[in-house]
């Protein structure tokens, strides 16, 4: 399941791949109580693994977040009672760690929960990678491997140097390719090297990249000053990423003019790159390098090798983000939130905003992470330019942006852009079908409607109920029916975002009951008529797929039936 097949190949979609997981049942072994809990993957594959007691406190100390972890106790552990209350703790446990943005894609939270998908050693496998290139490139020489000061599991760092200037440090990043590469493998190297010869006064410079059927592998100068990120959280640029951004100590958001003069540059150069028509996707503030007083942009490489964007669980979630540039947009949406409060949005979309240095912040803030914004669409860089927090802002760097590309690169990259929104729309648009099967099945395996049923089915029917009223409960006793078969048949289910995390499911829960049988109507007299009776016609047979089925259903309107008239003949006749 961890697998997607693209150009003859076999591309890991691990960075991508959202986790959620629900505990079923536990159950008593040897003195040992076994939790067992079902993982969903994003691709909607399923898998179950077991847990014991003592396994949660090994996820306990990844962070320095304060996790609602349950107490244990000494004596009468083994009761029925204390381990159906354990068992709601440990999955109130598990939400908030799944549902947690920067926890979620910690490699060790996704071995924890899935060991099968992710039992290899990355590390090992990028220096593999790493070590067949020096085989050529003998000038290049290995400081020191920097562990995990990145979010991506097969993405890797490592500290160089040039050997005949040993005091220069560079920085080699190593990266699997990702679902969304749509590039042929000459495209993709032609483009890649692009790269190296690019100029623009906020792109970070690249001095060597290299790609290969499988991977790439890029280096750059390494900045003492490190990330944007980095001066946000008051961190060093070589520790670990949970320990740097998970739980920072003081949040503290920049300063105005830092607001507008780093806002402005970066929009300037999202600005350069949509009018080259070179996809990016990749901001957040770790993708932005410091130097001085300038914001540079990294990794343009991304979304040439079709890694997935850091904020994709989120966009993901609205129709309207259907675009690259849509997406640079909501992701700046994110990086001008951050830069102004010291952290992140909690969820999005965001309903009030603090307060900010200047209302002008607020402005741009409600064009792009509120939910008005995300039912419009987003604005354009060029209208973001133009409102007040940035227009006036004046830019010194008088260097001339430069980026040739190619007219058949041109439109390879432009095939490239499309495959990329086309399949973030189905994704999309499984998302969406899945928020309304569970809506439905939340309204019709509610107490209420079920106690609804109840009633009206035992309700006698009087001689003169229209055959449109039956007919009305009729179908809604079908469409619950329906919807149960759906739901207990497995019927599609893409995870949610941790801004909308999926409710979790009671162990041991019974399976709710379909609706009752609509009463059948009272026996009357044939009307003195010689007309034949139309018969019903049966109901056809079902040959589409669950979820046209389900679509059909849920767009049924009992409005567009036609009323009919009843002549009750069954009264007695007076001659």
């Amino acid at each position: 399941v961890q697998i997607q097949r693209a150009h003859g190949r076999c591309f890991d979609l691990l960075d991508n791949n959202v986790l959620t997981t629900s505990i079923i049942y536990s159950e008593n072994t040897r003195s040992i109580t076994l939790y067992i809990h079902r993982v969903k993957h994003t691709e909607n594959a399923e898998s179950i693994f077991w847990l014991q007691n003592n396994h949660f406190s090994s996820l306990f100390k990844i962070s320095t977040l304060s996790l609602p972890l349950p107490p244990k106790k000494l004596i009468g552990n083994m009761e029925r009672e204390f381990i159906a209350e354990r068992q709601k703790g440990l999955q109130t446990y598990l939400d908030v760690i799944t549902t947690h943005h920067i926890l979620s894609n910690c490699e060790l939270v996704k071995k924890f929960l899935d060991p099968n998908s992710y039992s290899v050693n990355y590390t090992e496998i990028a220096l593999q990678h790493v070590s067949m290139f020096f085989r050529s490139e003998p000038k290049w020489e290995v400081v020191e491997p920097l562990k995990d000061i990145g979010w991506r599991i097969r993405k890797k760092y490592f500290l160089m140097k040039i050997r005949n200037q040993p005091k220069e440090r560079l920085m080699l990043s190593w990266a699997d390719l990702g679902p969304d590469k749509y590039l042929s493998d000459k495209d993709l190297q032609y483009a890649v090297k692009l790269l190296s010869s690019c100029s623009h006064p906020y792109i970070y410079k690249v001095t060597f990249v290299t790609a290969s059927e499988s991977s790439a592998l890029v280096i750059r100068p390494f900045s003492e000053k490190g990330t944007l990120k980095d001066l946000i959280y008051k961190a060093k640029p070589k520790d670990p990423f949970l320990k740097k951004y998970c739980n920072p100590k003081k949040i503290q958001g920049l300063e105005l003019q830092q607001i507008k003069t780093y806002g402005r540059q970066i929009l300037e150069v999202l600005k350069f790159l949509h009018e080259k028509g070179f996809p990016y996707g990749h901001l957040h503030s770790g993708n932005v390098m410091l130097d001085g007083d300038t914001c540079k942009l990294l990794d343009l490489e991304n979304s040439l090798l079709g890694l997935p964007s850091f904020y994709r669980s989120y966009f993901s979630q609205f129709r309207k983000i259907n675009t690259l540039e849509g997406i640079d947009v909501h992701c700046f949406g994110h990086l001008l939130y951050e830069m102004t409060y010291g952290r992140p949005p909690d969820t999005v979309p965001v309903d009030s905003f603090p307060p900010a240095p200047s209302v002008f912040v607020v402005s741009v803030l409600e064009s792009i992470l509120t939910c008005e914004a995300m039912k419009n669409g987003m604005p354009t860089v060029s209208r973001l330019l133009q409102m007040p927090l940035f227009s006036d802002v004046l830019l010194t760097n008088s260097e001339k942006p430069q980026l040739k590309i190619p007219t058949k690169l041109k439109e390879a990259l432009k095939n490239s852009k499309e495959c990329i929104e086309k399949r973030l729309t189905e994704e999309q648009k499984l998302i969406h079908q899945h928020r309304r099967l569970t809506r439905a099945q939340s309204h019709h395996g509610s107490e209420e409607e079920k106690k609804r049923r109840k009633i009206l089915a035992r309700k006698p029917v009087s001689n003169n109920l229209s055959c449109l009223t039956v007919l009305n409960f009729s179908i809604t006793a079908l469409v619950t029916r329906l919807l149960f078969y759906l739901a207990g048949s497995g019927a599609s289910s893409p995870l949610t975002s941790p801004s909308s995390p999926t409710p979790p499911s009671t162990a041991g829960a019974s399976s709710i009951p379909p609706a009752p049988p609509p009463p059948p109507l009272p026996p009357a007299a044939p009307p003195p008529s010689t007309e034949v009776p139309v018969q019903p016609s049966p109901l056809p047979a079902v040959s589409a797929s669950r979820g046209a089925l389900l679509s059909s259903i849920q767009n049924f309107q009992k409005g567009t039936l036609k009323k009919t008239e009843t002549c009750d003949y069954s009264a007695p006749r007076i001659s």
